[in-house]
């Protein structure tokens, strides 16, 4: 079983990186450091200065390869799982425009993230790194989808939370699928794509997701951020000034040593 597991992780790295965008893969622990999409692998990506469609990524279409090279190895052949939601963005959500509409009130970046399912790179949202306590809402229609007190840093280059608000609508999948590959967020408001929330939050020690079970992963540019303080307002596709991209996530962090003449 243990050797079924390793071929089934070999299997999904190769399909999660085989997109023809530039990236560079690497196993940082033998243990386990979850990525955005996978729990096991991390991805270190280098940020460009591409068009925002051109630096995005296909979200499901890697999945999709992702779980099928899961399934063939682990014979998993879950009933209800499809890693392509078929499900209108428009239909049946309380805010409706169409898509020349969305397209002018929306930066190119925003559109394709909320209304194509579109995917940010990893460390490209300034709001990965917002620590001030405040909420973050839908830049599409400002509905309230998290609280900063349930955000933790994951070290997988996007905002990631342990639980969401009631404005945050969870695609219905089956258990398999849940734990294989997550399932899609959307604003429940406005039917905008968010990102995806997976069941590897025990793997976050000393965060909130090591409680709640759960790892929400949210593209940045979904989002606004709204200070407590009443502040300014980030919008979440502004780009970092500098990405410290070999920040560790807290639990992985080296124990800090008091200098013996400090003591």
């Amino acid at each position: 079983m243990a050797a079924r597991a390793r071929t089934a992780t070999i299997a999904l790295a190769a399909m999660c990186f085989s997109a023809d965008h530039s990236a560079s893969f690497m196993i940082r622990s033998s243990a386990f450091f979850p990525s955005r999409r996978l729990g096991s692998f991390a991805a270190s990506t280098e940020l460009n200065e591409d068009t925002p469609t051109e630096n995005s990524l296909d979200r499901r279409s890697i999945l999709v390869g992702a779980a099928s090279a899961a399934a063939a190895v682990t014979a998993a052949h879950p009933s209800q799982a499809n890693a392509m939601s078929t499900k209108s963005r428009t239909e049946g959500y309380e805010i409706q425009k169409d898509e020349r509409e969305w397209a002018s009130v929306l930066s190119p970046t925003q559109y394709d993230i909320l209304r194509n399912g579109g995917t940010e790179r990893p460390y490209s949202s300034v709001l990965e790194g917002e620590d001030r306590p405040g909420s973050f809402v839908c830049a599409g229609c400002g509905t309230p989808l998290f609280e900063s007190s349930a955000k933790f840093h994951s070290g997988t280059g996007w905002p990631s939370f342990a639980t969401a608000l009631p404005g945050v609508e969870v695609e219905n999948v089956s258990p398999v699928q849940a734990n294989l590959i997550g399932a899609e967020l959307r604003c429940k408001t406005c039917g905008g794509h968010l990102g995806d929330v997976f069941q590897d939050g025990f793997l976050f020690v000393g965060t909130p997701a090591f409680k709640s079970g759960k790892r929400f992963c949210i593209d940045g540019s979904a989002l606004i951020f709204k200070p407590s303080d009443g502040s300014e307002d980030v919008v979440g596709d502004t780009t970092p000034t500098q990405a410290d991209k070999s920040k560790l996530p807290s639990f992985l962090e080296p124990p800090k040593i008091t200098p013996r003449d400090q003591l």
